[in-house]
């Protein structure tokens, strides 16, 4: 006769559930959870990860808790010989081919809960922070990787809100992996990476969502100064507006003020950020979704200030655009390095064409020793403008200095 185990039973009482709202919470059936406690089963590894968290136990505790090894049966540590280990070195082939053959299958859960869902959203938290620590380059391939899995997961069955939940985190993930492409300049893949993440959002009933993923999208069009097609993408991601945020109505007036800027609409410029401005004065952050945290002052500032650069350059008055720049470079703080380099160095361009050069070569300075950190392909690009505007400085000795130490990047 199988013997109860009394720790499950106690753990999930002390957790302060019943078997039916702790089958609930993990997304099972409550018979299953009532054999396991009497010992006719024992939980698959996969449940074990949600039962876990839910009775406030660890994954060791909970293991202890539901393994029914006896003990004249548990088998002896394996003993690893290390005289062949420290042989390990030679591989037998180049490390790329020894590494191409060592593969993994991870199966993936033909249920899902929302822990699932909070999985995928740490992930992409962990791949977001390493491009902005590093820059896109050490983090692509990984993060595709962890996307190609990920995907899988949305042939699970689960509860309608928990399927549309991981449609939402899958299809932030894609456009985060779809950013690290953009980042070193893959712009196909990118396009690709885009492209699903839509198509996952649109699934997921997401709309918020897919209005920051077309942003996304404009802002690389932006870039490859395809400006007709970058508006038109800001104008399909506002409508609707009622239905976003107002931190995600003042990240998209942003984005089309930069546009505009680009093409030449100062006057709209201008009125767009204000209404940025009004919209990030009146967004209430604890309500927003997890995706849009990025868009916090310091980005807003930064992401304005870049938006008023050229209006500042233009009419050689370097404040409109230098407050916000130099604001932001201060709130981002060493958190998000990459981001603050940027706006460093947009700082650095404007003070370098309609400011004091000294100071916008001490400002240059600190971003290239920045971008030394920094696998980013647009952070090169946009050192080699700041080059650019040196030129009519080049017979300062500062001005000069950065120069040649924004070409050593090279």
């Amino acid at each position: 006769m199988a013997e109860r185990r009394q720790g499950l039973i106690a753990a999930r009482k002390a957790a302060g559930h019943t078997q039916e709202t702790l089958a609930e919470a993990i997304e099972v059936y409550p018979k299953s959870v009532r054999n396991w406690e009497r010992g006719e089963a024992t939980p698959t590894l996969h449940n074990q990860l949600r039962l876990a968290p839910a009775l406030n136990l660890t994954f060791q505790e909970l293991r202890r808790l539901v393994d029914t090894t006896p003990p004249a049966q548990v088998q002896p540590a394996e003993v690893y010989d290390f005289d062949s280990l420290a042989m390990f070195p030679t591989l037998g082939a180049s490390p790329t081919e020894f590494l191409a053959r060592t593969t993994v299958d991870t199966p993936a859960p033909k249920r899902i809960g929302q822990v699932d869902v909070e999985q995928v959203q740490a992930i992409t938290w962990a791949i977001a922070m390493s491009e902005n620590r590093f820059g896109g380059g050490p983090s692509c391939e990984a993060a595709a990787a962890q996307l190609r899995w990920t995907q899988r997961l949305l042939d699970a069955s689960g509860t309608t809100t928990v399927r549309r939940g991981m449609f939402e985190a899958v299809a932030n993930l894609s456009a985060v992996v779809a950013h690290t492409a953009f980042d070193i300049a893959d712009h196909t893949a990118a396009d690709r990476f885009f492209q699903f993440g839509l198509w996952a959002a649109n699934e997921g009933k997401a709309w918020p969502l897919r209005a920051n993923i077309l942003a996304e999208i404009a802002r690389k069009q932006i870039y490859l100064r395809d400006y007709d097609d970058a508006l038109t993408l800001i104008e399909q991601a506002q409508v609707r507006s009622e239905r976003l945020s107002y931190t995600c109505r003042a990240m998209l007036w942003t984005v089309r003020a930069r546009l505009l800027a680009l093409v030449g609409r100062g006057e709209e410029t201008a009125a767009d950020v204000d209404r940025a401005d009004e919209c990030f004065a009146a967004r209430t952050p604890t309500d927003e979704p997890p995706w849009l945290c990025y868009y916090d002052e310091a980005e807003h500032l930064g992401s304005t200030g870049k938006a008023l650069l050229l209006q500042a350059q233009q009419t050689n008055r370097p404040v409109i655009a230098a407050e916000r720049l130099e604001a932001a470079i201060r709130l981002h703080g060493d958190a998000y390095p990459r981001s603050r380099t940027f706006s460093r160095i947009r700082l650095a361009t404007l003070l370098m064409t309609c400011g004091d050069p000294i100071e916008a070569a001490a400002v240059g300075t600190l971003a290239v020793e920045e971008a030394k950190q920094l696998g980013s392909h647009r952070i090169r690009d946009e050192l080699t403008q700041l080059a650019s505007a040196t030129t009519r400085h080049a017979d300062l000795a500062e001005v000069d200095t950065l120069r040649r130490d924004i070409k050593s990047l090279a």
